[in-house]
């Protein structure tokens, strides 16, 4: 469990998503005095929910009070928690309250000043408490980001990072949330060849007849070396995630061989690899590739 606390307008927000991003089931604003029921209902999922984040602050009001008995309790029970902490100096508070137009919650009469010293003075017994503090005056949303995924990302597969390759058909659109995509209509085309047309790029005879021209292989060269080449940038970026699509005609044949063979050689190279064949189960042999 990781408890993302702090001042707020220090990026709370931000953090969460982060956190959601690496796998964490997020919960933002939680009461402290739900926490311990909340663990209940997470030990009971079956090992579905692993990893937990709640964002806990002083919108909370008086159940914010109830804090530091919640996490009493879970020491108690031997639950394992992490505190992140942000904050921030008080004029990147003020300036950022301003842009946004927003009250600060302990500020309703008073000014912001006034609000952010009575919150510093109510955290900062949690403060103390903290394993991560984290001073966001000089970092941007992306920058925050960054920081948070080089913490917990050993906590998830591969770093946190996860390559997710889609084959498709081109007749049936492109995949909307693919970050790459790559045309391989230029490939010999299994579906001319009887035997072939009724299975997919699954099958040993259609991946061999799509894998054995020198057009394929000098491609799936230039490929794997261009992924080589992008991953550490992305990852540099704090992005969790690279999809990317792999499209011929109809998405049966060579998609779906370009696409398992690709996964090979980035498993290889240590990367975790999920393969999706969008369009691989089409029925009617008719469908193309």
């Amino acid at each position: 469990m990781v408890i993302i606390t702090g001042m707020s307008g220090a990026g709370k927000t931000q953090a969460l998503r982060s956190l959601e991003d690496l796998g964490y089931f997020c919960v933002d604003n939680l009461p402290p005095s739900l926490i311990s029921k909340f663990v209940e209902i997470c030990a009971q999922s079956r090992g579905h929910v692993k990893r937990v984040a709640l964002g806990i602050d002083v919108r909370g009001g008086e159940f914010f009070e109830d804090l530091s008995s919640a996490l009493e309790e879970l020491e108690d029970r031997s639950i394992y928690y992490e505190i992140v902490f942000l904050e921030a100096s008080d004029e990147t508070l003020v300036r950022r309250f301003k842009e946004t137009r927003r009250r600060h919650p302990l500020a309703l009469q008073g000014s912001i000043v006034d609000g952010l010293k009575l919150e510093r003075e109510k955290l900062a017994g949690l403060r103390e408490r903290a394993r991560y503090i984290i001073d966001t005056s000089g970092l941007s949303a992306s920058g925050l980001r960054a920081e948070i995924i080089s913490l917990f990302r050993k906590s998830t597969h591969s770093e946190g990072f996860e390559i997710n390759l889609v084959s498709f058909g081109f007749k049936k659109g492109l995949p909307l949330h693919a970050d790459l995509v790559f045309d391989v209509r230029f490939l010999p085309n299994p579906y001319y060849i009887e035997d072939l047309r009724p299975l997919d790029g699954s099958h040993k005879d259609v991946r061999n007849y799509v894998m054995k021209w020198p057009e394929t292989r000098r491609f799936m060269s230039k490929l794997v070396s261009l992924l080589r080449f992008l991953i550490p940038y992305y990852k540099r970026e704090g992005k969790t995630q690279l999809v990317v699509g792999i499209g011929c005609t109809g998405g049966v044949h060579r998609s779906v061989s370009v696409a398992n063979r690709l996964a090979e050689y980035l498993r290889r190279d240590g990367h975790f690899v999920t393969v999706q064949h969008r369009d691989a189960r089409e029925s009617e042999a008719n469908a193309g590739t």
